[in-house]
């Protein structure tokens, strides 16, 4: 089985050269929108390059009455937090290029768990970006739904697993909804 950085490597190669080449679209799943409901949290993101746009399932969400929270980094040894986000507001730059909400935005605790990738297998692994942020929020909110936002071309038949690695509950890509 291949290295983690090696499928990393390989994947982002791959996915750039997919959305420079189809310029694909997410639409939301019926599961997803079955499980929304008014008042629930969740936590989406801000993609950065060519990952997975997840807008539009943030704004099935905000449709259906949730309340949005995006991650928010300090540094690497910091925990990631999810910070209330009004859609109309403002982004701070983060630290590895990201955009987050301010510092002093509410902490929340997501319902629901929209994880950018870089890699995942049909066995709901995920391969991310090597930080470890998400398997720690994965863990500090065991009873969030996770759900990996990929494009299908980040598909691996299979990926290195390690024991602090959490699978996700589902996986969604311009293509499929994948579950067990």
């Amino acid at each position: 089985m291949p290295d983690k950085q090696a499928v990393r490597t390989a994947t982002r190669a791959a996915r750039d050269a997919f959305v420079a080449a189809t310029c694909p679209v997410m639409t939301p799943p019926p599961a997803y929108l079955e499980r929304l409901s008014h008042g629930m949290t969740v936590a989406s993101y801000v993609p950065m390059g060519s990952e997975a746009d997840p807008s539009p399932l943030a704004r099935a969400a905000v449709e259906a009455g949730c309340i949005i929270a995006l991650p928010h980094i300090v540094n690497r040894a910091t925990p990631m937090r999810f910070l209330s986000w009004d859609t109309e507001a403002a982004l701070i730059a983060g630290p590895f290029g990201l955009h987050q909400p301010a510092e002093h935005a509410a902490e929340l605790s997501p319902d629901i768990i929209l994880a950018p990738l870089v890699a995942f297998d049909r066995s709901l692994n995920r391969l991310g970006q090597g930080a470890g942020y998400y398997d720690r929020a994965f863990l500090r909110f065991p009873d969030s739904w996770r759900i990996g936002i990929a494009w299908s071309i980040q598909q691996a038949e299979s990926l290195p697993v390690e024991s602090w690695d959490v699978p996700l509950h589902a996986i969604a890509t311009e293509r499929e909804w994948i579950t067990r």
